[in-house]
């Protein structure tokens, strides 16, 4: 059946349905009845001639043929996982390359064109020689691991996300080029896909024993607690959204991550790092490689480094320049970056190695061969980043607010070109938010927005004033039947946080987003309209969140772990004041929590008044934040002892909320 046609059918079903849901007491009239015929929506997961025809305009406009993305992403292939396969030690699958099968000939209508071309590059997976000693991992994980030959070993750079992938990729390279131990493992930066699998290549006992070196930058563990311990709750919760963690792979589903497939989802595991590169970069001997370090805080993440292999005339960019626009701020939420400094430290390795350079390789994607290329592409990544930069400051000291900007700023002409700076992942309308952000905050300097009413106060005075439910469902299907998914979902928003029980208003405001998420270039912009819609449409996911691992936690500094509890105080629950001793019995370390008008602040020594002395092991606090037990069962069984007043630690420890990971985010 022809598209025309099943919005001909449903469009006699959907004045009814409408009628229905709106409560109205009288059945409109005939003009009434075609009018609202005249915005049907088609049935979930089909396209409308509106997407079709934005889809189109987008093939015709970019060099959707050209092949040379292709060719690069295929040199140098060695070997492969036999089917795309991988397993945990129960036989469960933690990657599984085959949900991508769909991806053969022209997009469909479902998909934005050059998304689904970036979508079957970072499908072609396998052991790939970048130049003779220098390999890469590519396609067993969001990220690329690469692989280093040095005098006596294998020198590791990014071991994935997971365990599993990370230990495969590793099997997959021995198997290939000969068994050799792991001399070394390098973050680059301190996302979880670029060390979360270190458990699979590497263990505690041979870098204690200095038998592998792990090396990162300057500020590792403190980015990575503040990403993964202080922000966890809802990072991870918007995460599920960016990644498409909960939608099918398929043409009207999850296709891509722009730089890489998707998450995988086995065992993250940190081994804190036995070394830093210092603040301003350095040049290190690693199993006899040389490796000029360039350090690259603030850019892509907190912490993050480059570097450059002058005996392969190599150069690694980390996630400073990759096969696609990055992030100035994440979706799923991060500190903000600064595309200013990102954009110079680019420019100082074009400087510095740009003549030097026969290839240019990253923690994603695929490498750049030839010198000229390495110039090139590193001049356009370069001059993507300041281009929004300094547009959005133009703009701004003009007087133009957030909003206006991201419509105004625009592509420069070489985007049109240069797939490696096309918005995959990033794109020119949020980063330049971004930008505005980093600069002004979150005001335009309105007064009329600085003191706002929260969403679901303002929307049932929109609701209201647009003459109640009827109407706004009205004018946002007119909006969806012209192809202002935009206008319609915002009104349908609205709608959604006055009345969450109307399932019009959530079967609108689901297929608005779903035509957005279809013409998305972004693959995060896609897998987070499409999320969206499916939560709208199912309810919100039950919890799947993995709690973590002993691995990860007990890399954790004791420090950290009191800093992030005292971010669950509620001042409601937080009576009087509390003052507690924690006395670790293995590790030595004494800390207090002091609690006083609802503000904890935590001490790295003990506390002479304190009421309360907690003496317990650092593995028993690990097991309780794992949720392998509570303060109670350790009380009971006696791994935990309190002395003074126990019923002041249980005072204390009520005045601590617990995270929903689940929490609402697309409904009040």
């Amino acid at each position: 059946m022809s598209h025309g046609n099943i919005l001909t059918v449903l469009a006699g079903m959907a004045a009814l349905v409408l009628i229905h849901a709106c409560g109205r007491d009288a059945a409109p009239q005939a003009s009434e009845q075609a009018e609202a015929a005249e915005w049907a929506m088609p049935e979930p997961g089909v396209a409308t001639a509106a997407t079709e025809a934005v889809n189109a305009e987008v093939a015709a406009r970019l060099p959707i043929a050209d092949e040379t993305d292709s060719e690069n992403a295929q040199r140098g292939f060695l070997a492969a996982i036999e089917g795309g396969v991988i397993k945990d030690d129960e036989g469960r699958t933690v990657w599984d390359l085959n949900r991508y099968d769909f991806l053969e000939g022209d997009a469909p209508a479902s998909v934005n064109p050059s998304l689904w071309r970036q979508a079957k590059l970072n499908s072609i997976h396998g052991l790939f020689e970048v130049t003779d000693g220098v390999y890469q991992t590519r396609g067993y994980d969001l990220a690329v691991m690469t692989v280093i030959r040095g005098q006596t070993g294998w020198i590791l750079v990014d071991p994935l996300l997971s365990r599993e992938t990370a230990r495969a990729a590793l099997t997959l390279v021995n198997d290939t080029l000969g068994e050799r131990p792991v001399t070394a493992v390098l973050y680059t930066h301190s996302h979880a896909d670029h060390y979360g699998g270190v458990r699979g290549v590497a263990s505690q006992e041979d870098v204690d024993a200095g038998r592998i070196r792990i090396i990162a930058p300057d500020g590792f563990m403190k980015a990575v607690t503040d990403e993964n311990v202080l922000a966890a709750t809802a990072m991870a919760r918007r995460a599920v959204f960016q990644f498409g963690r909960e939608l099918e792979a398929g043409p009207a589903g999850q296709v891509d991550s722009g730089i890489g497939k998707a998450l995988s989802t086995g065992v993250i595991g940190l081994i804190a790092p036995s070394e830093t590169v210092r603040e301003g970069g350095e040049t290190k001997i690693i199993d006899g490689v040389e490796f000029e370090f360039i350090d690259a805080p603030d850019t892509e993440a907190p912490s993050e480094f480059m570097f450059y292999l002058p005996s392969f005339r190599a150069l690694h960019t980390a996630e400073l320049a990759t096969g696609t626009m990055h992030n100035v701020l994440t979706l799923r939420g991060a500190k903000v970056r600064d595309p200013l400094a990102w954009s110079k430290r680019i420019d100082d390795v074009l400087l510095r190695y740009g003549d030097r350079s026969d290839v240019v390789l990253a923690s994603h994607n695929w490498p750049r061969w030839g010198a000229d290329n390495v110039r090139a592409y590193l001049e356009r990544q370069r001059d993507a980043y300041r281009w929004i930069h300094d547009q959005t400051m133009r703009l701004a000291n003009l007087g133009y607010t957030m909003p206006e900007i991201s419509e105004m700023v625009g592509e420069p002409e070489f985007m049109g070109t240069e797939f490696s700076v096309r918005g995959y992942y990033g794109t020119v309308s949020h980063n330049s938010k971004a930008v505005y952000q980093r600069y002004f905050g979150w005001w335009d300097g309105n007064p009329a927005n600085l003191f706002a009413h929260p969403p679901e106060d303002e929307a049932k005075r929109y609701v209201a004033l647009a003459g109640g439910a009827y109407k706004m469902i009205d004018a946002a299907g007119r909006a969806f039947a012209e192809g202002d998914y935009r206008w319609a979902a915002r009104l349908m928003n609205h709608l959604i946080f006055a009345e969450p029980n109307n399932k019009k208003a959530a079967e609108l405001l689901a297929g608005a987003y779903e035509q957005l998420g279809f013409q998305s270039e972004s693959s995060i912009w896609r897998n987070y309209f499409l999320a969206a819609a499916k939560e709208l449409r199912q309810g919100a996911p039950l919890s799947n969140v993995d709690l973590g691992n002993r691995d990860f936690v007990s890399a954790i500094s004791t420090g950290d772990y009191f800093d992030a509890l005292a971010s669950r105080v509620n001042p409601e629950k937080a009576d009087g004041d509390h003052s507690v001793n924690f006395d670790f019995q293995d590790t030595g370390e004494k800390f207090s929590v002091f609690i006083t008008d609802g503000v904890a602040n935590p001490r790295p020594a003990l506390r002479d008044d304190a009421k309360v002395t907690v003496r317990l092991d650092r593995a028993d606090l690990d097991d309780i934040t794992l949720g392998r037990a509570t303060f109670q069962s350790k009380l009971l069984d006696g791994s935990i002892r309190v002395d003074g007043n126990p019923a002041l630690f249980v005072a204390f420890l009520r005045s601590h909320d617990q995270f929903d990971p689940n929490f609402n985010v697309v409904t009040p």
